[in-house]
């Protein structure tokens, strides 16, 4: 006989591995703008080019600032954020499945 699905458990499992996720989705971004030195910037100023970022379509400028990030990452000029473990070249996906460009990085 078939054990039965304790569905209520696996829903739990599930809740709780999405809530892991998305901390440590939220950590990693913090550290990214900490290593940046965007931390500096004020919340206003932070949230007006993260909003102008995600809003740019030209595939130029994100090239650009793509660029920019992974030379940004490959100098080791980072500030020193905590260690999440993670690997920092390869930020969560977003959900859309596109990756927003690195912080304060490019051509405006």
């Amino acid at each position: 006989m078939r054990k039965q699905r304790d569905f209520d458990a696996e829903l739990k499992a599930l809740e709780d591995k999405a809530r892991e996720l998305k901390t440590r989705k939220v950590q990693q971004l913090g550290d990214l703008v900490i290593a940046t030195g965007a931390d500096q910037l004020s919340a206003d100023e932070l949230a007006g080019a993260l909003v102008a970022i995600a809003e740019t379509k030209d595939t130029a400028k994100r090239e650009a600032w793509a660029k920019r990030g992974v030379t940004f990452f490959e100098s080791g000029s980072r500030r020193t954020a905590p260690a999440s473990g993670s690997n920092r070249r390869s930020p969560p996906a977003q959900p859309g499945g596109t990756q927003s460009p690195p912080i304060g990085s490019g051509s405006q």
